[in-house]
């Protein structure tokens, strides 16, 4: 499991004194070949990290020999000193390695606003470097390496095709448990594997995997400076899978992994899978699941234990979907509390004790549906926040 999992690559995650709590913060993942194929998805945000500019320009040419990856500081709104420590960092990995620096790819995540501690930073890399391996143990330290407040790392695997065909895996990691909205919802991602696919292919199974998972994740609307998901291909497995087949499989390591990220949010006491169906397209159920996934009123509901339901149906008025007021329906946890656009079952039916819960609008308007994950919105989300930089 991880990003070790295919074959063709190698991986570290070493503590370099970035973070203060002296746990992993210097990450590297190294593509051995024979093939360097590599695909990425990047922040929308228009105030982008400089490892976020670096690495774009580094996948012009659609290839990646290493990822290096830090927790400890975003490096993000730094300047061109910032940029310039960007570049310093792949110049040194590539030195160790003997590879292009224009074929290493950079990811940072923590505190906006700072300079990267380059003496602490150099000396992670080359302690990194020595340290690469295609083990288990590798996967984990680099798994770990990239957390910041997460609880958890999150890791995951995939097998593609069968013994008739020829079998590829997919492996991947990923960090972030908050700051978390489309798109992407923030993250550092890293998902390899052994398929021999172009950077073509890989792009267009990246795209359509994100906009089912990463993009389908919220947690509290905010979008972040740096997010990253990169996908390398190794080719060392020596075959070329079906493209759906491949897309499918690469689509539910992500939605694993964004699933994994709900379920860490920050301070969160519930996962919340908001169902919009029934809609004229699906665009417009995508509309309807994010608005209410944004609505601070619904998310302290749930974690109160609340099944307000005039607060969903407030915030599906706000959108430009198709539908009618009174031919709204709404369940919370399987119990439809909004019928035609009014009362339905009794709420107190509802129970909200479980971490996990469900809302289910109907718009009445069609077929289409979607589904946008979030979380409740807790005190302890608030006190995490109000204290991160202190």
């Amino acid at each position: 499991m991880g990003v070790t999992a295919p074959a063709g690559f190698t991986a570290a995650g070493v503590p370099a004194g970035l973070k203060s709590t002296g746990k992993n913060d210097v990450v590297l993942v190294r593509n051995l070949g024979p093939d360097f194929a590599a695909a990425g998805v990047f922040t929308s945000n228009r105030v982008a990290a400089a490892p976020v500019k670096w690495s774009r320009q580094v996948l012009a040419d659609g290839r990646i020999d290493a990822v290096l990856l830090n927790s400890g500081g975003a490096n993000a709104c730094t300047g061109a000193e910032g940029f310039g420590n960007t570049h310093r960092s792949a110049e040194y990995v590539a030195d160790l390695l003997k590879v292009s620096a224009g074929d290493v790819a950079v990811a940072s995540t923590g505190l906006i606003g700072q300079q990267l501690p380059m003496d602490k930073l150099l000396p992670g890399i080359a302690a990194a470097a020595a340290a690469l391996a295609g083990t288990q143990d590798a996967s984990d330290q680099a798994a770990a390496g990239i957390m910041t407040t997460d609880s958890v790392s999150k890791q995951v695997s995939r097998v593609v095709g069968d013994s008739t065909t020829g079998q590829v895996i997919i492996g991947g990691m990923a960090k972030g448990a908050g700051m978390l909205a489309p798109a992407l919802a923030t993250m550092l991602v890293v998902l390899t594997t052994d398929a021999a696919l172009t950077s073509e292919q890989l792009d267009a199974a990246l795209r359509s995997a994100t906009a089912m998972s990463f993009d389908r994740a919220d947690s509290d609307g905010c979008m972040s400076t740096n997010d990253t998901v990169l996908l390398l291909a190794s080719g060392a497995s020596g075959i070329t899978p079906d493209a759906a087949e491949f897309t499918a499989a690469l689509t539910d390591a992500c939605q694993e992994l964004a699933a994994r990220l709900i379920d860490d949010a920050e301070g969160a006491e519930h996962t919340i899978a908001i169902r919009t169906f029934n809609a004229a397209t699906e665009a417009d159920a995508l509309e309807v699941s994010k608005a209410v996934s944004r609505s601070n009123l619904v998310k302290t509901a749930v974690f109160g234990k609340d099944p307000n339901w005039g607060r969903v149906l407030s915030e599906v008025g706000t959108t430009q979907a198709a539908f009618e007021p009174d031919e709204l329906n709404v369940a919370i946890n399987g119990v439809w509390v909004c019928k035609n656009g009014g009362v339905g079952e009794d709420r107190s039916l509802v129970s909200l004790e479980d971490r996990n819960v469900t809302i289910d609008i109907d718009l009445n308007a069609g077929t289409a549906q979607a589904t946008v994950l979030t979380n409740d919105l807790t005190h302890d989300y608030v006190h995490e926040n109000s204290a991160y930089s202190s």
